[in-house]
């Protein structure tokens, strides 16, 4: 929940110049027809038509002062439920406004800024509030398109009783909507690998057994006490405790093609948003299977990028990490790069299951990515070939052979055609992968069985 600072603090914009700039219709109308019946009774000489005309242009006048000098303390809030929605999801704000003066309001409008794509924006009329009372509205936001949009600032139009001027508060607070690519539950596919030894404490099961033995490290806030190896903390003069054996879980690198080139249209519908979307089904499907994941785009961008290989290390780090491998895609957009190779850097070797989301890839493209395959224990590709979305035609040639040029590398390649469903291709990787073993195995490390 975010609050906004009182009205009665906000700046005014111009001072007075601002105040009679919020005439409404109705004002300007009577200011003029006072004027002009005042010009007219001078000319004319008419001393009744100079008091009605005095009347009708001091009346708006008088409620610009009136409301220029008012000084109410209305204190807002927001909150956004929840923060983060799938794309075609909706999400509920709720506004809630505070009287904290010993008078009542007039008549307010409340009004919140909203982006055109989350809808029309939200307006409400409120009543007299009475002191120390309070006002609570609610609106929904959606968008089928992923991204992160501002709401607010805030904003209160006070109005006059005569409905001859208007003016806008505003507070400082806002809030922000995290539109995130729709996932698509996946079909629990075994997977080989998933415990595949084990952490630090290895280096310390292969010593001798015996206090001298021990590989010890510096105490972390939440270490348990009774792992303190008080010899090397005499040694050191810091604090230390004894390592834990904890087991390596089994990796996933889920690989996004971004590249201009790599994609053509635009829309929810087009290629690119195809494999956003099924790059965020992964990701999400290896970590509920309890893989260590990273998000690698194809200019080397690594998330999580903390911890060295940006791979998520304990089960308890998954739902934040997912959390922030699906905030980077709802703002991933089109690189500029022309090539994979730096992705293929940062590939390092052992990396377990390479999951990619290619787009179109000229010969060089192809020999890159397949050169991908020698450093993961087993890779699955999803390649989209945009002239297949634009046309719904068939794949040529040419792109039969770089899809041919990876099966021969060791990928399992799967090609994604429009309105194809991931949880099929997700089988049909699965089917060739166990097709392609040799004879005799029930799959590789981190790879499919």
């Amino acid at each position: 929940m975010t609050a906004g600072s009182p009205a009665a603090g906000d700046e005014e914009k111009g001072g007075l110049r601002s105040a009679l700039g919020g005439l409404t219709t109705r004002g300007r109308s009577f200011l003029a027809a006072g004027v002009a019946a005042a010009v007219c009774a001078v000319v004319l000489g008419q001393s009744d038509l100079l008091r009605v005309g005095l009347l009708l242009a001091a009346l708006p006048l008088i409620c610009v002062a009136v409301l220029y000098r008012t000084r109410y303390r209305v204190a807002g809030s927001r909150r956004l439920f929840p923060s983060r929605v799938p794309a075609g999801s909706e999400a509920r704000v709720h506004l809630r406004l505070d009287n904290v003066s010993r008078l009542p309001t007039g008549l307010l409008m409340l009004q919140d800024h909203v982006p055109y794509v989350l809808g029309p924006r939200p307006r409400f009329v409120l009543d007299r509030v009475e002191p120390g009372g309070r006002r609570e509205v609610s609106y929904r936001v959606r968008s089928d398109l992923r991204g992160r949009y501002p709401l607010g600032p805030l904003q209160l139009r006070l109005n006059d009783p005569f409905g001859m001027c208007e003016l806008t508060r505003s507070f400082s607070s806002s809030d922000t909507l995290t539109v995130i690519p729709r996932t698509e539950p996946l079909p629990p596919v075994r997977l080989s690998g998933d415990a595949t030894g084990y952490g630090d404490g290895r280096q310390r099961a292969l010593a001798l057994a015996g206090d001298d033995d021990v590989i010890p490290r510096t105490y972390r806030h939440g270490d348990d006490l009774r792992r303190v190896h008080w010899r090397s903390t005499a040694r050191y003069g810091e604090l230390m405790v004894r390592r834990e054996e904890q087991p390596l879980r089994a990796r996933c690198t889920v690989l996004l093609d971004t590249r201009r080139a790599a994609y053509r249209g635009a829309g929810p519908d087009s290629a690119f948003e195809w494999a956003v979307s099924g790059a965020a089904s992964a990701l999400v499907h290896m970590l509920e299977r309890g893989f260590s994941v990273r998000l690698l785009t194809d200019t080397g961008t690594s998330v999580p990028g903390d911890g060295g290989d940006g791979l998520v290390g304990s089960p308890q780090e998954s739902a934040e990490s997912a959390g922030l491998m699906l905030d980077a895609l709802a703002v991933v957009d089109h690189s500029d790069g022309a090539g994979l190779s730096r992705a293929y850097d940062v590939l390092r070797g052992g990396e377990g299951l390479l999951v990619a989301f290619f787009g179109d890839m000229d010969e060089e493209q192809a020999a890159v990515a397949a050169r991908m395959r020698q450093r993961s224990g087993s890779a699955v590709a999803f390649v989209l070939d945009s002239g297949l979305w634009m046309a719904n035609g068939a794949v040529d040639d040419a792109v039969e052979a770089r899809l041919r040029g990876l099966r021969e590398a060791g990928w399992t390649v799967v090609p994604a055609g429009p309105g194809a469903a991931l949880p099929e291709l997700w089988r049909q990787a699965a089917r060739e992968r166990a097709d392609s073993a040799p004879a005799g195995t029930t799959g590789l490390s981190g790879g499919w069985t």
